[in-house]
Order: C-alpha cells, then sequence, then structure tokens
C-alpha cells in the first residue's frame, strides 16, 4: 500500500494573515479591489469566517493602515532633530511606494488609526526634543501636512491613481498642444523646462522621489530659520 504524503497543515486563520492577505490584494490590484468576498476567496475561506477577526471593512482597512505604518522605521534618540525628521519621512514615503493604495486610505478614514498617531505623536516629540517650542511645532505639523507620512497632494502627481487601481506604469510627458501652449506660455515655459521623464538626468526634471526631496527639503529648512530665529505665532505678520 502506498502510503500518501501528509499535506503541510493550513496557517491558521487570523487576523494578521487577513490584514497580510488584504494589503497583498490592494497592494497588486488597488484599494478598489478589496472586498470581504474577494479576500475571502484569497484565503480560501468564506466570507463569514473573516468577520470573527474583523468586524467590517473600516475595520480591515483601519488595520492595513496600522500594518503600512508600523513598518515606518522607528526613531532613533538624541538624533538631530532634522535628520531625524528627514530620514523617517523619507522612510515613510518608500513604505507608501511599497503601497501606493494607503494615501488614498490613510486620507479616506474619519479618525487618524492608533499607528498613525503613534507616528505623528513621536515626530511632534522629536520637534520638541530639539528646542522647538509647542506653538511652533504646532503650526510646522500643519505646514508638513501629509508629507510627513510620506505623501502629498502635487498639482502633476499621476502616480496617486495607483492607489486606486494597482501598479502603473507611469505615462510619457505630453507637450502641450500649439494652441494651449499659445494661451498659457508660462505654463508651456515650465513644462519644456521640467519635463516628467524619470529618466532625465539626476537633479532636472521632475520625477516624483526628486520632486518630494526637493520641496521636504525645502520646509525643512525654513522650518530649521524659524527655530532659529524664535519664532512664535504671536510674532507673525498680521
Amino acid at each position: 500500500m502506498v502510503e500518501q504524503a501528509e499535506m503541510p497543515p493550513r496557517t491558521p486563520l487570523s487576523r494578521e494573515r487577513i490584514l497580510r492577505a488584504a494589503i497583498a490584494l490592494a497592494d497588486e490590484a488597488g484599494i478598489g479591489s478589496l472586498s470581504m468576498r474577494n479576500l475571502a476567496q484569497d484565503l480560501g475561506v468564506v466570507p463569514m469566517a473573516l468577520y470573527k477577526h474583523v468586524a467590517n471593512k473600516d475595520e480591515l482597512l483601519d488595520g492595513m493602515i496600522d500594518v503600512v505604518v508600523d513598518e515606518i522605521d522607528p526613531p532613533a534618540p538624541a538624533a538631530d532633530w532634522k535628520h531625524e525628521v528627514r530620514r523617517r519621512i523619507l522612510s515613510a514615503r518608500q513604505v507608501l511606494r511599497r503601497h501606493p493604495w494607503a494615501p488614498l486610505a490613510i486620507e479616506s478614514r474619519n479618525m487618524a488609526t492608533p499607528a498613525v498617531l503613534a507616528y505623528l505623536d513621536s515626530m511632534v516629540g522629536t520637534f520638541r526634543a530639539g528646542g522647538f517650542s509647542a506653538d511652533l511645532t504646532h503650526h510646522v505639523m500643519h505646514a508638513m501636512g501629509s508629507r510627513i507620512l510620506g505623501f502629498s497632494q502635487e498639482l502633476f502627481d499621476a502616480s496617486r491613481n495607483a492607489g486606486r487601481s494597482g501598479t502603473t506604469i507611469p505615462d510619457p510627458p505630453a507637450a502641450l498642444p500649439p494652441e494651449v501652449a499659445a494661451r498659457f506660455p508660462h505654463l508651456a515655459e515650465i513644462a519644456t523646462a521640467a519635463s516628467h521623464d524619470t529618466a532625465s538626468v539626476v537633479g532636472q526634471g521632475c520625477d516624483d522621489q526628486f520632486e518630494f526631496e526637493f520641496a521636504l527639503d525645502l520646509l525643512l529648512d525654513g522650518i530649521e530659520r524659524l527655530h532659529q530665529q524664535g519664532w512664535t505665532s504671536s510674532r507673525r505678520p498680521r
């Protein structure tokens, strides 16, 4: 009698396994593809089995966001505030580039998730440990906006569509039609001067990563200057 090979035991269904599978599904096909039914199919279970671990899709999204945010590099004690803020924001940027759906998910929540709150709290702590007043830190966090989490709402940021539809290859830049260029010469000028071609020479053009770091460094330099000047909101121009 031929003995049958033993099948490896299936990993038990758990909240972590569900969240990891949901993240993989969203990474591949975009946040629009995510449903409890599709997720259950990927996991090889009936949809009702998921509800023992996540109450609904909102709780699923919150859990996914927290798993992703926890991938951001942790704070480094006693680091220079500017270097530390830049390092962690660029770490967040890399995390969200791996999970292009995450900015849309974060923006969709009515309340920040625990991991997002912990990350923001640690960034505030970095500014405060660097000698910033609570007043200046408050305004700095407003100025940084979503960039503090590694993404931004750019005027020309077509890559955000990847969050809806999964990984995409950016379209090559298109020149403005002559009639449009004639009507809007300044836009035509900057379109010619700064192509979105990611194969452009480093430091030229406006590929997404370069533009993100360029704006981030402008903000950090300005924040550093205000800090050195002892800026307070009571001294701002009226």
